[in-house]
Parts: structure tokens; sequence; C-alpha cells
């Protein structure tokens, strides 16, 4: 027997254990699937939900089963913490779903250009017709009135902290905006109420309702701009200091700039958050079904507090119910078109890449 003949009777070694096929977590989330409908039917459980979290569980389980009898305990725990991951995605991403189809089922009804370019004026709560125009127009003033506010005092607070802020001021600043961020909306919205209306009279308008969605705006700006300011890198800053170009300069022409696109993200973030504020509405604005073209005069009518009077009025069914979900997908939309723009003037506005 030749010496190449031995060498190749020795068992062959290798570095990679067993492992299980690219189909088994497919194999095994319709298992735990299956067996979590026998369970829901066989117990009696009518919720749909309660079904999905037992077959959630089941498949976490059945995944470190089986992965620690194939591959080991170690890989187990590994592939435990990938299955709890996905876990938690479509747990997230389901009711999402599931609340944007069931707005878009429900309010496609009335949607049409009649319902945007039209008032409820005359039209009784009960009755078909009417539209939201005046809460859509209220909206956009009243939020935009809030982002002229909120958006020059947060960036230029989040500038002063993260460029010139040392000592106790930064630090009573910082605790300020932290406080500020976890302030309920009903309390900004009787902050502005016990001030702006009561104790300087200035009465029921769409502008006092902008000073509570400020007040609800400006601590998510602050944070968000803070923490972008903060990824700046600091050699950007020394290159233009070193050149001889002023400070404001350089915060002005090179970190603004770099972190444009972080600053927008988070300014519609904050635009998002107050854009379906209802109760600073039911203080301050108070609603009308007419059209109010003067923010600063008379009561206005938004889409938070549309939404919320129709549904009130509608007792579950009718021409309102529709009007509401109607107007809960339009709230949607104008949110998604706000946060498409500020990814085209973040894009816009960022600094160049390459040569």
């Amino acid at each position: 027997m030749s010496t190449a003949d031995v060498t190749d009777e020795r068992p062959q070694s290798t570095l990679r254990g067993a492992s299980l096929p690219k189909w088994s977590p497919w194999a095994i989330a319709g298992g735990s699937i299956v067996v979590a409908v026998l369970v829901g039917l066989l117990g009696g459980l009518g919720n749909k939900v309660t079904w999905g979290l037992i077959a959630a569980v089941l498949f976490v389980l059945a995944t470190y089963v089986v992965a620690a009898r194939v591959e080991g305990r170690r890989q187990a725990k590994d592939r435990v913490a990938t299955s709890m991951v996905w876990v938690a995605f479509l747990l997230a991403v389901i009711p999402l779903a599931s609340l944007v189809w069931t707005t878009l089922s429900r309010g496609v009804k009335v949607f049409n250009v009649y319902f945007l370019t039209h008032s409820m004026g005359v039209v009784a709560d009960t009755e078909p017709g009417g539209g939201i125009y005046h809460a859509l127009l209220g909206t956009l003033e009243q939020v935009g009135l809030a982002c002229l506010i909120a958006v020059p005092v947060g960036v230029l607070t989040a500038v002063y902290l993260v460029e010139y802020g040392r000592g106790k001021l930064s630090t009573v600043i910082t605790f300020f905006v932290d406080v500020m961020t976890g302030i309920p909306s009903i309390v900004a919205g009787l902050f502005v109420l016990s001030f702006w209306i009561l104790i300087l009279d200035m009465g029921y308008s769409g502008f006092a309702g902008s000073l509570a969605l400020a007040i609800l705006m400006m601590p998510v700006v602050v944070r968000s701009t803070e923490e972008m300011l903060k990824l700046v890198p600091n050699e950007l800053r020394e290159a233009s200091l070193a050149l001889g170009i002023p400070k404001w300069r350089t915060i002005l022409k090179v970190v603004l700039p770099t972190s444009i696109g972080g600053i927008t993200t988070g300014i519609m973030l904050a635009v998002a958050r107050i854009a379906g504020e209802t109760a600073p509405m039911l203080l301050l604005v108070w609603g009308t079904n007419f059209i109010n073209t003067n923010p600063f005069k008379d009561p206005q009518a938004s889409l938070p507090l549309y939404i919320y009077q129709q549904y009130a009025n509608s007792a579950g069914s009718g021409a309102a119910y529709d009007r509401a979900w109607a107007a809960a997908l339009t709230l949607i939309a104008f949110v998604m078109i706000l946060n498409l723009a500020a990814r085209g003037i973040a894009r816009w506005k960022a600094p160049k890449t390459g040569r």
C-alpha cells in the first residue's frame, strides 16, 4: 500500500460544523404558525392577535431547540437573537401596515377634489357632502407658524450648545430641553391658554394653537439638531479655522451644510409630531366649520380637530364617519409629502461628494 493510499484513507478534517439549511427559518416559521392556529382553534381563542403572539413565541423557542441540536448552543443563541429581531420588526410593521391599509380603504370613499376644495359651511355633520378645505388651510397655517417660531430657536439653541455652550448655562438649557421633551401636549395647551388667552386676553385663534405646537416642537428640533452637529468631524472645523475663517462663518458654511440632511429629518419628525395634536387645538383654536384665512383672529379649524369632531358626531356610521377617515388619510398624506420634500431639500443642500 502506497503512502498516497494511506493519506486518502485518513478522515478529512474541517473547521466548519453542522449547520441548518437556509430554508429552515421559513420552515420553523410556517410550523409555528400552523401550531398557533391549531392552539387558537382548539382553545377557543377568537382573537387573531393572540394567535400571532403564540406563533412568535413558538418560533423563538423552536429556533433555539432545533439550532441547539444541530449547531450547538452557541450558534443557537445567535439564531435566537436574530429571530427575536425579526419578531420585533414584524410586531412593529404589521400594526403600521394595518393602520395605513385601514385608513386608505375607508378614507377613499369620499376622498376627491370636491372634498379637498370645499368646507363644511352650511352642511350638517349628519349630511353627506362638505369637505376639509377650511381644516387643511388651518393646519397649514398653524404648522407653518409653529415652524417659523420653533425651527430658528431650536437650531440656534443647538448650535450654542454644541459650538459655544460651556459651564452652568449650557447644563441648565440641556436640562430644561430634556424636561420639555416629555411635556404632554395638554400641558402646553393649558400654558398658552392661561397666558395668551386668559391673562393677555388675545382670544382664540390659530396663532394661539401655533404657540402650543411650537412649544412641543422646539425640544425635538434642539435634540435632533444637537446630535447631528456632534457628528460633524472636528477636523472640518479645524481646517476651516486654520484658514483664518471666523467661527460663525465656519458654522454657517461648513458645519450646518454638512449636517443639513440630519437636521432636516429632525425638523420633519417634529412636524410629524405636532401635525396630529388635538388637545391644544381643542383648548386654543376652538374650531369652526367656515373658512378663516386669518390665523391671528377668531377660531380656526384644523385637521386633527376636524377628525375628532366628525367622528364624535358620526355615532360610528354615516357621512361624518367617512369624512373622518378621509381627513385622516389627508393628514397621513400631508406628513408623507413633507417628508419627501424634506429629503429632496436635504439632498439638494447636502455637500457634494466626489471630484
